[in-house]
């Protein structure tokens, strides 16, 4: 219950959840099925309580991968198939806001790649899906709108790419034939150099400013390039 403010889901007050639960789909880190009844029967159950067609079921199962699987008991489940049911179970009632939290904690690779690429095809369809978790490569592939909270406040709100490119640091490499009197040149015009293993590393200055240099000098360059720093990277900082 909130203390002040206002809240609105599908512009129904955030107080009255019996206006907007119907069309709301959820799951929690952890999906909570009976273990001793098949996935076809747990969504039965489910189909039931909430007063969603029962034929959608099976279609369900098939459209999350579980169609052969279905009338296999839930305990025999992998931790893949147990969240796929439990995606499953959120799209019971064809809702138009989808709220995930940690769908992707544990699954193995491809089990990532099949979360993400559902959960992009649920929102291509106009629904809303609003995604909590700490796998930040896997929301820089996925997310659209990036929400950051911090110590339960709200740090900031915008696109991914705006993110990574307003917290993130970046920097240029570069690799030459002519490193090491390059970077001698650089640093007489008081640019900031760092060498590595056969690369140099530019901070606070900009491609285009290192490749005319190079090009006033006569300096040959095999690698020019800016690198900015992960999702992960930013929101480290900005945290």
């Amino acid at each position: 219950t909130p203390t002040t403010g206002q809240g609105h889901i599908l512009g129904e007050p955030i107080e009255h959840p019996e206006k907007y639960l119907s069309r709301v789909g959820a799951m929690i880190e952890g999906p909570a099925f009976y273990p001793a009844l098949s996935g076809h029967e747990n969504l039965m159950v489910l189909a039931r309580l909430g007063g969603f067609p029962i034929e959608r079921v099976q279609t369900l199962l098939e459209k999350v991968g579980l169609g052969e699987r279905g009338k296999s008991k839930y305990k025999t489940y992998s931790l893949g198939m147990k969240q796929r049911l439990g995606i499953a179970s959120v799209m019971l009632g064809d809702p138009k806001v989808v709220i995930l939290d940690e769908p992707a904690n544990g699954l193995d690779p491809e089990g990532i790649r099949w979360i993400r690429e559902m959960l992009k095809h649920l929102a291509s369809q106009g629904r809303s899906v609003l995604v909590s978790s700490h796998l930040l490569s896997e929301m820089a592939l996925m997310a659209d709108d990036l929400i950051v909270i911090g110590k339960g406040r709200l740090i900031t709100e915008c696109t991914v790419p705006a993110f990574i490119d307003r917290y993130a640091k970046k920097w240029v490499v570069v690799k030459s034939p002519q490193l090491d009197s390059f970077v001698s040149v650089a640093q007489g015009q008081g640019m900031h150099v760092s060498l590595g293993q056969g690369v140099a590393e530019f901070h606070g200055v900009e491609a285009a400013t290192i490749g005319e240099l190079a090009a006033k000098n006569n300096v040959v360059l095999h690698e020019l390039s800016t690198q900015t720093g992960s999702l992960e990277d930013a929101f480290l900082e900005v945290t």
